[in-house]
């Protein structure tokens, strides 16, 4: 008894040296990456544009977009302007990223301890250690994105589900349920924890032996997991004034009519209309986003992960996986297929690689054992490691290559090829009024700026005061003096000399195209 209390305290104390590492590493790596942004993201501007409205209660009450990040960038900067007295659109945007940073070393936890149960202690720590390397992935934690919050409560209630199914304990579906609704404030799609923990009760009861968990403690928790789920998220309900997102609204209302879909040309976090054109859903298009699936993966992995990966997953679901590992990955990574699939087909046709992050982040655990069978496959081909007995640290050797292959991505501040912007943006400032509304092709534009920016394509609104173009040469620049007067230029990659340019035009009082 003894020893076994010492193994397990040995086990703990290696699991907390282990998460030091690890979020030393993405602290350290995410205040760098925080420090060198040049240029957040579209999707940074709509939520930040949101925290700053949260304000004013009575101007968001009823909107359909889910509060949940923008409040929490809400509350971050209130706690920040306590001690620095920063009100400024700087404060606003530091504020953001470092709630995303500060929820992305909190996701390295549960999905540390998901490894764990696994793969194991080892394997989860290297799997972590590659996923805070990663590029797409880690600069996420610089942008002001919803991915990392979502995966913190996405991950923790998949936690807890992972442990009640392996050691029979109810209440700890409980806790998946109300995980499930806090994740629902920042992403709907956080409720399909519910959905899993509900497949896999439901199996215990009708076939008994299954799971460790008897049929009278199956039904104690499905009631919890409903229960502590609904607790987060009526109020959620109240607030927005429906139970899912207008997205999967759109889709349910397609499927069922069995009628031509209409794919909405519009963001996720928008929640009003836009352009509609018809596009029917058919094999070929669920085989375009499965291969949009694919490259979106491989480019979270670079690519070089992603054979580890495959073969990984296959070899451990056939190999050593017990039985609720493979039910409930498995449904994990069909239901995210699945809901990316429709989201190509009836709503936008792209995947962005924000999308395939959780799949990423759940199963990144099995690019070791994806190198462990590379190794000792290419080991037996090539006789690495037969001298006197030595093992082969083949793997090792693939898993530094890969990192080498990040590190210069990795290290490449966000925004950088799209420098110009933000000068533009600050010429702006300098040089118009406050209440001057400014045309953009980008939204960044004006955001920078801190004017009022109407988003164009071809027609520019006629109550702009200034139109900022991106010209793709000279030639095209010289050619739209038709809008007004040219007022400043600058390239747009200021770091080489390059044809695009950002042009900004004082139009005339009553000058329309």
């Amino acid at each position: 008894m003894p020893a076994k209390q010492n193994t397990k305290d040995t086990g703990h104390k290696q699991a907390a040296i282990s998460l030091l590492v690890l979020i030393f590493a993405a602290s350290v790596l995410g205040v760098y990456l925080i420090a060198g942004t040049v240029l957040i993201s579209k999707d940074g501007v709509f939520y930040t544009k949101r925290a700053r409205e949260l304000s004013d209660y009575s101007a968001v009450t009823g909107r359909k977009d889910a509060p949940g990040y923008p409040f929490l960038i809400f509350a971050a900067h209130e706690f920040a302007a306590m001690l620095t007295h920063d009100s400024s659109l700087s404060g606003w945007i530091y504020s953001a990223q470092s709630i995303t940073l500060l929820f992305r070393l909190l996701a390295l936890i549960p999905l540390y301890f998901i490894g764990q149960l696994l793969v194991g202690g080892r394997k989860s720590f290297y799997a972590m250690l590659i996923l805070i390397l990663l590029p797409h992935p880690a600069k996420m934690s610089c942008e002001v994105t919803r991915e990392w919050p979502y995966i913190l409560f996405l991950a923790a209630g998949f936690l807890c589900l992972l442990m009640g199914a392996r050691r029979g304990k109810w209440w700890t579906f409980g806790l998946a349920g109300l995980c499930a609704g806090l994740g629902y404030w920042i992403r709907p799609e956080c409720a399909q924890l519910v959905i899993y923990g509900f497949m896999w009760l439901t199996l215990c009861m009708f076939r008994p032996g299954v799971g460790k968990i008897s049929r009278s403690r199956s039904l104690a928790a499905l009631a919890s997991l409903f229960v502590a789920f609904a607790l987060p998220a009526l109020p959620y309900i109240k607030y927005t004034g429906h139970i899912i997102s207008p997205n999967a609204t759109h889709v349910f209302k397609m499927i069922s009519h069995n009628t031509t879909p209409h794919r909405t040309d519009v963001r996720e976090n928008d929640a009003d209309g836009a352009d509609c054109y018809a596009a029917r859903i058919v094999p070929a298009d669920i085989a375009k986003a499965l291969g949009e699936i694919f490259s979106s993966i491989g480019e979270n992995l670079m690519w070089f992960f992603m054979p580890a990966l495959l073969i990984g997953f296959y070899y451990r679901l056939q190999h050593g996986a017990k039985l609720e590992e493979r039910f409930l990955i498995t449904v994990f990574v069909l239901m995210n297929l699945s809901l990316m699939v429709c989201r190509y087909c009836y709503i936008e046709a792209h995947i962005s690689n924000r999308w395939t992050l959780p799949l990423v982040a759940f199963t990144v655990f099995y690019i070791c054992d994806g190198l462990h069978v590379i190794e000792n496959r290419l080991s037996s081909m090539f006789k690495f490691g037969s001298l006197k007995g030595q093992k082969s640290q083949l793997g090792l050797i693939l898993l530094l290559i890969g990192i080498t292959i990040c590190l210069p991505k990795l290290l490449r501040p966000a925004g950088i090829d799209k420098r110009g912007f933000r000068i533009a943006a600050a010429w702006l400032k300098n040089n118009t009024d406050r209440q001057d509304i400014i045309a953009v092709p980008d939204i960044r534009i004006s955001f920078y700026a801190e004017r009022e920016g109407l988003l164009y394509s071809d027609s520019i609104p006629g109550k702009a005061k200034y139109v900022v173009r991106i010209a793709k040469g000279e030639g095209d620049e010289l050619s739209s003096d038709r809008i007004g007067q040219k007022e400043y230029s600058v390239e747009v990659d200021t770091r080489k000399k390059s044809k695009k340019r950002v042009v900004i035009y004082h139009r005339p009082e009553k000058g329309l195209l």
